[in-house]
């Protein structure tokens, strides 16, 4: 992958793959303890995200939604495909 992918692309990534079951809550709480750690700045949906129960896959995608920013198209496709 060319480009990294931002912020709001991982939460659309991690949006369709809760939605369709390839991904659990879990993988994105652990995905965004990573960010928080290596972010320049700490923002609501971070914490929001990190502090919740892998168990509340509904809240998860909630939070998600809350990610800010434009999704880059050609960098969620190659990640869809390596589903």
């Amino acid at each position: 992958m060319s480009n990294p992918a931002n912020y709001r692309t991982m939460a659309e990534y991690f949006i369709r793959g809760i939605t369709d079951g390839s991904v659990t809550a879990a993988e994105v709480i652990a995905w965004t303890d990573e960010v928080i750690v290596s972010a320049p700045k700490t923002e609501d949906w971070m914490l929001d995200i990190s502090s919740s129960s892998p168990e509340d896959r509904m809240g998860v995608l909630h939070h998600l939604h809350a990610v800010q920013g434009e999704i880059q198209p050609d960098v969620l496709a190659q990640l869809l495909a390596k589903k």
